[in-house]
């Protein structure tokens, strides 16, 4: 009683010390408060208004400083300048796809522990092939298509968007926006406010009833312009004189593939002539990125996204570069235009940021989902090895020679993924047709090696294609065996250029860090896709991911 009595005198004491204070010295104690007030508002205030991750399809790292040059002040090259730049950015699993890079990024995991393990995969409960964004329990909102049946709902994991809703009670705007669905889906994560993609029948921006059961005012309003009927009356020429495209290989090349519409892979690309299925070859131009942006802006604008009274984020894919590198090349003119052009939309866009959300008012980041290999036809030209192959041929010569000595038919469902899927009637002799299948394929000359993928453990393969391939996998959803190409071999056509395996052509991104508490510099200390939502977690002081692998990148934070 004795203490409890000394305690409550204390408090009387200190009460009445700071009355008195109150009468003896106003002048003090108004210093105090603003002080304290001061404080607390600075509390308040350590936050971006805004977050905006930037993720370029298809760009490989590389292509920071191939044009670099040509780039204008404010776009790539400002961000180089101004922000932080980890110059050795490496994807830590295989296959390198678009699904399982957005996933990557905004989980800050790999496709063995968020589920994304390609843009497809088999399943064998149903017996068909899956897309990873599918969800037939939702509806399309926005057109009478079914493009828009589609939600996060294959993705185990949270993503650091979700972590931004949970940590602040739900209040924190997160929109996601991209041509494609899952570059849209993926990173926006699973509580999102909104997720639009590009609707390439109706030639709209779209959503599904996982977000909402209409679209908003603005919405309907900024597709009524019809702006991609707009942006296909011009021809696509170069933006500069085409004779100074001399990081690019010569326009008419045989192994280029065309715009859907095209007769011929050259300049001026006559877009107002196309006739046909109009609204999906916009997305094989560069106009379809200033598109993407254009919405971009309008939903800053018309959500009030950095104006909240805690972060808002923005994700936003670019996904035109992937269509324009699969057509026609890295090597291309096309490529190099597309780029000068992306280029000034990101100088556009980071003045529109500064102007309606403030200098230092954001956080920006870049990054990209995978890289690109080589058109094959294009390093056999200058004497380096590659080359593609048809995975419907592979498996087809693999179901003859099961059918003859185990006579089985069909035993391989599909390849896809650099994996080969084996249907249940190989069960009871599943080893030895196993075995049979990676004898043979390592007997092609393409092969480097082809492992059982439930045993890669003990695969004797290079250290950095085991950890990939153990990182890649999951056992409800992955293949039986994986099979690794040589170097500059793909699966695909003889036209174009593809992506997906471990090498520095598909895995090396870009990956920058711009504006709020943001230091300038760079590093060239290897760092990964994983680590950028652990980053991002650090910079805002919330939870990583549930299932982020990655490590904090220190060297980017003031």
């Amino acid at each position: 009683m004795m203490h409890k009595a000394f305690s409550f005198s204390c408090i009387i004491l200190i009460v009445v010390s700071f009355s008195c204070l109150a009468q003896t010295n106003p002048g003090k104690v108004a210093a105090v408060k603003a002080s304290t007030s001061k404080t607390n508002k600075a509390v308040v205030d350590n936050h971006p208004k805004l977050i905006v991750g930037l993720v370029i399809d298809q760009m490989r790292w590389d292509f920071l400083y191939r044009y670099k040059s040509r780039y204008s002040t404010n776009g790539f090259n400002r961000l180089l300048a101004q922000g932080y730049s980890c110059e050795n950015t490496m994807i830590p699993y295989m296959p390198t796809y678009t699904a399982p890079g957005h996933a990557c990024i905004y989980t800050g995991s790999v496709p063995a522990i968020n589920g994304i393990i390609g843009n497809n995969w088999y399943n064998r409960k149903t017996n068909s092939s899956v897309y990873c964004t599918q969800d037939d329990s939702v509806k399309t909102v926005g057109s009478s298509s079914n493009l828009g049946k589609m939600s996060p709902k294959n993705l185990w994991a949270t993503t650091i968007t979700d972590e931004l809703r949970l940590s602040t009670n739900f209040t924190s705007k997160v929109i996601g926006i991209a041509l494609k669905d899952r570059g849209a889906i993926l990173p926006a994560g699973h509580s999102a406010n909104a997720a639009y993609w590009y609707d390439d029948i109706a030639g709209s921006f779209i959503t599904s009833t996982h977000y909402m059961d209409e679209l908003p005012a603005w919405v309907l309003a900024f597709n009524k312009q019809q702006l991609p009927a707009t942006y296909m009356q011009q021809d696509w020429n170069t933006l500069l004189p085409i004779a100074t495209y001399i990081q690019s290989t010569a326009d008419d090349k045989t192994y280029e593939a065309t715009i859907a519409g095209e007769s011929k892979p050259v300049f001026p690309h006559r877009l107002s002539a196309i006739t046909t299925a109009k609204n999906a070859a916009f997305k094989t131009t560069p106009f379809a990125n200033s598109y993407s942006f254009d919405f971009a802006k309008a939903a800053i604008k018309n959500e009030s996204l950095g104006n909240n009274t805690v972060p808002d984020f923005l994700t936003l894919s670019i996904s035109s570069t992937d269509y324009i590198g699969h057509t026609f090349g890295p090597n291309s003119i096309e490529i190099e235009d597309t780029y000068l052009r992306l280029d000034k939309d990101i100088a556009d866009f980071l003045t529109y940021l500064d102007k309606t959300v403030g200098k230092g008012n954001y956080l920006f980041f870049l990054s990209a989902d995978h890289g690109v290999a080589h058109v094959p036809a294009f390093t056999k030209e200058h004497k380096i090895p590659g080359g593609s192959v048809s995975d419907e041929a592979l498996a087809k010569k693999l179901n003859t020679l099961i059918a003859e000595k185990f006579g089985i038919q069909k035993a391989i469902i599909t390849v896809m993924n650099y994996q080969v899927y084996l249907s249940d009637s190989t069960v009871s002799q599943k080893e030895s047709i196993g075995e049979l299948i990676i004898t043979e394929l390592k007997k092609e000359d393409f092969i480097a090696d082809a492992i059982v993928l439930n045993n890669v453990a003990n695969a004797a393969v290079p250290a950095p294609q085991k950890e990939r391939m153990i990182n890649g996998f999951s056992p409800g959803r992955s293949g039986d065996i994986q099979f690794i190409f040589k170097p500059g071999y793909f699966d695909g056509g003889t036209k174009g250029t593809t992506h997906g395996l471990w090498n520095p052509y598909d895995a090396h991104i870009p990956l920058l860090f711009f504006g709020w508490n943001i230091k300038p510099g760079k590093t060239c200390r290897e760092t990964y896709m994983t680590d950028i939502a652990a980053t991002i977690a650090a910079l805002l002081h919330i939870q990583m991911p549930n299932g982020s692998v990655g490590k904090v990148i220190t060297e980017v934070i003031k």
